[in-house]
């Protein structure tokens, strides 16, 4: 198996049709993440046959995990990447638990470098790796990692950092699509997913450090 590529840095600091978003979403509404009622089912993923690797697929950085920061408390490590097709939107990437990855417009990939750190991971926490992830129909050549300042290593895809959004409340959500028009779903080979876009730029939801008296007149960019 080909060897996950390692680059060590430190991070610093179309509108669409409506159709396209997910059942409940609100991109009017900062607080959107929670679904609203309607009686369309969730999109729901499905394996891409085209996009799929052989199962065994993984990829490994080496023996330097022993060197990895303590995940930080309630933090799981992204098992895998797998590669899904999903009604109305197209191509995308889970994690092992079918929760939907996003790049960062402000981050960068040459070189790989994060700048979602403090409230903005608590949004987006990080997909962070022991350097072992399961790969499925996303190519190992593509995928490595970065050392972020806390000294826990994140998972990037065409050197571009990912992460999930807490906005997404179950698997096969995509409310974190088009967030402050710097946020996107990422594609198996780390493009960004342009295919479905919500109505206008939707914000983000408040950290979860914020409280409600203070959380109410910020807007989330991040």
């Amino acid at each position: 198996m080909a060897k996950m590529k390692r680059t060590v840095v430190v991070a610093s600091a179309m509108v669409a049709l409506t159709a396209c978003a997910p059942a409940g979403y609100d991109g009017s509404n900062s607080g959107a993440a929670e679904p609203v009622a309607v009686a369309a089912a969730e999109p729901t993923v499905t394996a891409d046959p085209e996009a799929s690797a052989e199962p065994g697929a993984s990829a490994s950085p080496g023996a330097e995990a022993e060197t990895d920061a303590p995940l930080p408390d309630g933090v799981e490590l992204t098992a895998s990447l797998t590669g899904k097709k999903f009604p109305r939107m197209g191509s995308a990437v889970v994690n092992q638990d079918g929760f939907i990855l996003y790049r960062f417009d402000r981050d960068t990939n040459d070189p790989p470098s994060s700048n979602c750190v403090d409230q903005c991971a608590e949004v987006w926490p990080p997909a962070l790796t022991d350097g072992n992830p399961q790969l499925k129909g996303v190519s190992d050549d593509a995928v490595g990692t970065i050392t972020r300042e806390d000294g826990t290593r994140q998972i990037t895809l065409d050197g571009w950092p990912l992460y999930t959004y807490i906005g997404d409340k179950k698997a096969g959500q995509w409310k974190g699509q088009g967030v402050g028009g710097t946020w996107f779903v990422v594609n198996p080979d780390g493009s960004k997913n342009l295919e479905c876009l919500p109505k206008g730029t939707p914000k983000a939801v408040a950290p979860p450090s914020k409280t409600k008296s203070d959380s109410s007149d910020s807007d989330y960019t991040y």
